[in-house]
């Protein structure tokens, strides 16, 4: 297990995401975004709405993919958390 927060992902806040895979810190980076737009902040609107495209061009997100990949590769396993 590691984490990212929603910054390293290219979002406003330093909200914990953790996940087996980067893949599950995507998933989590995505589900973050929604709720927290769906409630009215205003701060992540612009990181909802790239995370969006990028779902929906996923070629023109590669980039951004293999760069997050990347960086969750090189980050520490979590200590006390499996």
């Amino acid at each position: 297990m590691k984490t990212m927060t929603c910054r390293q992902l290219g979002g406003p806040c330093d909200h914990a995401l953790h996940g087996e895979t980067a893949d599950d810190v995507i998933k989590a980076q995505d589900k973050h975004l929604r709720d927290v737009v769906r409630a009215g902040d205003t701060n992540h609107e612009a990181a909802r709405k790239e995370m969006k495209g990028r779902w929906r061009h996923p070629i023109a997100g590669r980039g951004w993919y293999r760069e997050v990949k990347r960086t969750y590769a090189e980050l520490p396993e979590d200590k006390g958390r499996s």
